[in-house]
């Protein structure tokens, strides 16, 4: 979900180091007094004189590969010791963390952990890495390409030829670690056509059960909600009379109340839920990766770019990766598990061979195995805001001024409490488009401020927002390898507004959005419509604004697709592994067969939650018969 608030005046930030010799530049804000460095800790040596315990040195061990054990992944320095761990888990991020701390709980298996960034704290604190942590500062990351890979897609055609600007986590904590906060799961349903798509056992009477396991709500368990896992979530704690504004304005305008968007009842407008833990972002690396570096079975890299999968025939057997401008090796003695996320993944795969056996030839790269459905269909949410004045000066605006960010951050850096504490996101909502919908395909999301260009661009005006898009999208784009260098970002080609539903829906999002802000909650604080403003009234003149103002909503997924071996589109099996592959698994958004109503970041961690039973054997969690709101009639989408 998009950006937010507490950033710099002037900007995206650039992130800076003393040893290339910059500087933070935006004197403005008071932070900056502080310059920051990037850490590169030292590489722990482990092995049988200097593991921390003796049940460890028998899984992290060097050992003498020839090349007649393993043709692809010999090298010329074959005969030199190589580590070897159960488990290579690539990617620290939504999936990753969870797979690394799940797995390591037995402790008679070993796992590395390789991540292409930085850890998300500098020093190991909080308070110096608080553009990470600290809840309203989303937006200094989401401009920044410190801990971001910064991606960018193909013009897109139907978009006014727009490039569109795709920021990814490359830190610990992954996307968890950059975006808004937002927890959402999706509606009952998407889980359900997921099975009917060929994703055996990943129905919503087999997902909530994991769901569950992870989080750790502040209101308490119930037969929806988690009470004792690792990722603590809660409720918005500003009162913003905006939010209720909205809420009771989504009511007016014939919209049920819901207490639960993630519980019973997806459908209606009402409080969010965020992955916030007193007044501090929490992230996958907050809630499962710091919990286990204290075991010795794992080990967590940093800096590390995965280049290729190492293979014996079928069989993955390690990787190659590149750390501080050195080629490196290590073997899985058990699986290879990529969670890159939805662009890194396939592109691994077909850096490795894995893809579509002609765009891997014409690129030179051996094919390991044929799956034309590496990189193909690519999901995403798209969004736009629904601006409104305000006539009262409640808004956001003024904590953007430098005089009040310096106060919030002190308050934030001294108490992690404030307007520093909450992305502002507290309210949204989910309703249907038109009659004759099942279940809820727009999106809500509440802000009391206004937001130009991700907060790249600082708030002009008192105003308000609604970010509002569809939730099942029919158009897919997607993405392929530019060259053979994993430096290189891939092609990305989401193929935005390609059907005809897709621009209905779209304009349905600015009449409905328009008409609850009509409504007479905000009649105390409406002023001018902002966006798209009123000279904007016909179908056309929408269309034209949703063509220059729509983005991304950071929810890329699909391109690593679960389904059944007869889906010649399909990646992976219902059990998360590479179709044709032994050994190798992926596990993260890419592998949604289709995406869901609703944020990402709540559903991959479910995802890599079921997965690790998966992989360790266990018995799969199931919740038969749970109780899903059905709306009293289809006629009408009220």
């Amino acid at each position: 979900m998009s950006s937010l608030t507490a950033r710099s005046l002037t900007g995206a930030q650039r992130a800076v180091t003393w040893r290339q010799g910059r500087f933070i530049r935006d004197c403005r804000c008071f932070f900056t007094s502080v310059p920051e460095c990037r850490f590169v800790p030292k590489t722990r040596k482990m092995g049988p004189s200097s593991s921390p315990s003796s049940s460890f040195s028998s899984h992290y061990r060097c050992f003498t590969v020839s090349s007649s054990q393993r043709t692809s992944a010999s090298s010329p320095a074959a005969d030199q010791k190589t580590p070897s761990y159960s488990y290579v888990i690539i990617g620290a991020g939504s999936a990753g963390c969870v797979l690394a701390n799940r797995l390591t709980e037995d402790a008679q298996e070993s796992a590395l952990l390789l991540e292409a960034g930085p850890k998300d704290r500098w020093l190991g604190s909080l308070r110096l890495s608080w553009k990470i942590h600290m809840p309203a500062a989303l937006t200094y990351n989401l401009c920044d390409d410190k801990y971001n890979w910064f991606y960018h897609t193909l013009p897109q055609a139907n978009m006014d030829n727009r490039v569109m600007y795709w920021p990814r986590g490359r830190v610990w904590g992954g996307s968890s670690s950059l975006n808004a906060m937002v927890y959402i799961r999706g509606h009952a349903e998407d889980y359900n056509r997921w099975q009917r798509e060929g994703a055996d056992g990943w129905d919503y009477d087999h997902c909530l059960p994991y769901f569950r396991k992870a989080q750790c709500h502040e209101l308490g368990e119930n037969r929806y909600r988690g009470g004792n896992g690792p990722l603590q979530v809660s409720r918005g704690k500003t009162n913003h009379p905006l939010h209720k504004a909205f809420i009771e304005a989504g009511r007016q305008a014939g919209y049920p109340f819901t207490d639960d968007m993630n519980g019973y009842q997806q459908e209606g407008v009402g409080w969010m839920d965020m992955t916030i833990y007193k007044g501090k972002r929490w992230s996958t690396a907050s809630a499962y990766l710091r919990p286990a570096l204290g075991r010795p079975n794992l080990k967590a890299e940093v800096r590390c770019v995965t280049t290729k999968i190492l293979f014996d025939g079928n069989r993955a057997v390690g990787v190659e990766y590149i750390q501080n401008g050195q080629k490196k090796k290590v073997f899985a003695e058990k699986e290879v598990i990529v969670s890159g996320g939805a662009i890194n993944s396939p592109q691994l795969l077909m850096l490795s061979g894995i893809g579509n056996a002609d765009d891997l030839k014409q690129l030179g790269i051996p094919v390991i195995q044929h799956l034309p459905g590496v990189g193909n269909n690519l999901q995403d949410h798209l969004e736009l805001y629904v601006q409104q004045q305000c006539t009262q000066p409640i808004t956001l605006y003024k904590a953007q001024k430098p005089f009040h960010m310096v106060k919030i951050g002190l308050e934030w850096l001294t108490m992690f409490t404030g307007y520093g504490a909450t992305a502002h996101l507290e309210s949204g909502g989910f309703i249907r488009s038109r009659p004759k919908v099942a279940h809820p395909d727009i999106q809500f999301h509440f802000l009391p401020s206004q937001v130009i260009d991700h907060g790249r661009v600082a708030s002009k005006i008192e105003a308000y927002q609604v970010h509002v898009g569809p939730m099942r999208s029919t158009s897919t784009g997607w993405l392929k390898l530019k060259s053979t260098n994993p430096l290189d970002h891939p092609i990305i080609q989401p193929n935005y507004l390609t059907t005809d539903i897709d621009v209905w829906e779209f304009r349905q999002c600015v009449k409905l959005s328009r008409e609850i802000f009509a409504q007479k909650a905000f009649d105390p604080f409406r002023g001018p419509e902002a966006l798209p403003g009123p000279q904007v009234q016909s179908d056309a003149d929408i269309d034209a604004f949703v063509r220059q103002k729509a983005d991304t909503a950071y929810h890329p997924s699909c391109t690593c697709k679960m389904g059944s071996p007869s889906d010649p589109m399909a990646v992976v099996d219902s059990n998360a592994r590479v179709l044709g592959l032994e050994k190798l698994r992926v596990i993260d958004a890419s592998i949604m067969p289709s995406i869901v109503s609703g944020n990402l970041n709540a559903p991959t961690i479910m995802m890599a939650e079921k997965a690790a039973d998966i992989i360790r054997g266990r018995p799969a969690l199931v919740d038969s018969g749970v109780p899903v709101y059905q709306p009293p009639t289809l006629d009408t989408q009220r």
